[in-house]
C-alpha cells in the first residue's frame, strides 16, 4: 500500500473518532514568530540544508520547511524538533495539507517546457498535450508506451530522453541514437513499442545535458514520469483511463 492510499486510510479510520469532539479553547497566546525567524533558525542549526521557504501551518508553533527536492517537513518556532516524513492532516476536512502542499509545490509552468528538445509524436488531432521523461531501457517507460500512450488518441506526447545512468549504462547511447535518427519519434517508438533494436550513428550534439538539468530542477528522480498542460507532474506507469481524465483538465494559464 503507497503512502497516499496509508493517508486515506488513516483518515477514514481515525476521523470518526474525533469528528463529534469540540474544539479547544482559543486561549490568548503569545505572538509567534515569523517565518523568516524560523527560517533563520533552521539555517543557524544546519548550515547545510539550503531552505527554500518556511511558512506557518494551522497548527500554532508549528512551521512548514520546504527544502530543494520539494521535501516537506516540519518544526517548532526555535527549531529544536522536527517532523520528518510527517503527513499534517486536516480532520474536520479529512484532507492532507501535506499532500495538497507536494502536488501545489510540483506543478511545472507548461510554457516554460523546452518542447524543442523533445522527441515529437502526434497522435489524431494532436490538441491534447503531454510530456514524459523516459529511458529507452525503462522497462515501465515500455509499459507506459504500449499499455496507455500507444492508444492515445488527438494527442501530441513530448518525449524528453532521460536515461539513467545507474540503472541503464547503456540507455545513454540508446537515447543518443534516437535523438541522431533522421526520423526521431519512428526511431522511439519502434524500440519501445515495438521492441525494433537501434541503428545509427550516436554522435550528434543532444539536448540530454540540457534535459537532465530540467529534470533535477523539477524533481524528476525516475522514469516515466508525466507532466500535462495543468501543470500537474506525476511519476510512473499510469493507466489509459487516469492519463485520460488529468488530459481533460484545464491547461494551466
Amino acid at each position: 500500500m503507497n503512502k497516499r492510499l496509508l493517508t486515506a486510510a488513516f483518515i477514514a479510520a481515525f476521523v470518526p473518532l474525533t469528528a463529534c469532539s469540540a474544539g479547544s479553547p482559543s486561549d490568548a497566546r503569545p505572538a509567534s514568530p515569523s517565518p523568516d525567524a524560523v527560517k533563520k533558525a533552521f539555517a543557524a542549526r544546519f548550515p547545510n540544508r539550503p531552505v527554500q521557504s518556511v511558512s506557518a501551518t494551522p497548527l500554532p508553533g508549528i512551521y512548514e520547511v520546504v527544502l530543494p527536492g520539494r521535501q516537506i517537513m516540519y518544526t517548532d518556532a526555535k527549531v529544536n524538533y522536527l517532523f520528518l516524513d510527517a503527513n499534517l492532516i486536516d480532520v474536520q476536512k479529512r484532507e492532507s495539507l501535506t499532500e495538497a502542499r507536494m502536488e501545489a509545490l510540483s506543478r511545472v509552468d507548461w510554457k516554460s517546457l523546452p518542447l524543442a528538445d523533445a522527441v515529437k509524436e502526434v497522435r489524431g488531432n494532436g490538441a491534447r498535450k503531454l510530456v514524459v521523461f523516459s529511458d529507452p531501457d525503462c522497462p515501465f517507460c515500455k509499459k507506459l508506451e504500449r499499455e496507455t500512450i500507444a492508444r492515445l488518441d488527438n494527442v501530441t506526447v513530448y518525449t524528453f530522453l532521460y536515461p539513467i545512468a545507474q540503472l541503464h549504462p547503456d540507455a545513454e547511447r540508446k537515447s543518443r541514437q534516437i535523438w541522431c535518427s533522421a526520423d526521431r519519434a519512428a526511431a522511439w517508438t519502434g524500440l519501445m513499442r515495438d521492441g525494433r533494436p537501434l541503428s545509427g550513428r550516436d554522435d550528434c550534439a543532444t539536448p540530454l545535458a540540457r534535459l537532465q538539468k530540467l529534470g533535477d530542477s523539477l524533481g524528476v528522480n525516475g522514469t516515466p514520469a508525466l507532466v500535462f498542460a495543468s501543470g500537474r507532474l506525476v511519476a510512473g506507469a499510469q493507466p489509459l483511463e487516469q492519463v485520460e481524465r488529468w488530459l481533460a483538465e484545464k491547461a494551466a494559464d
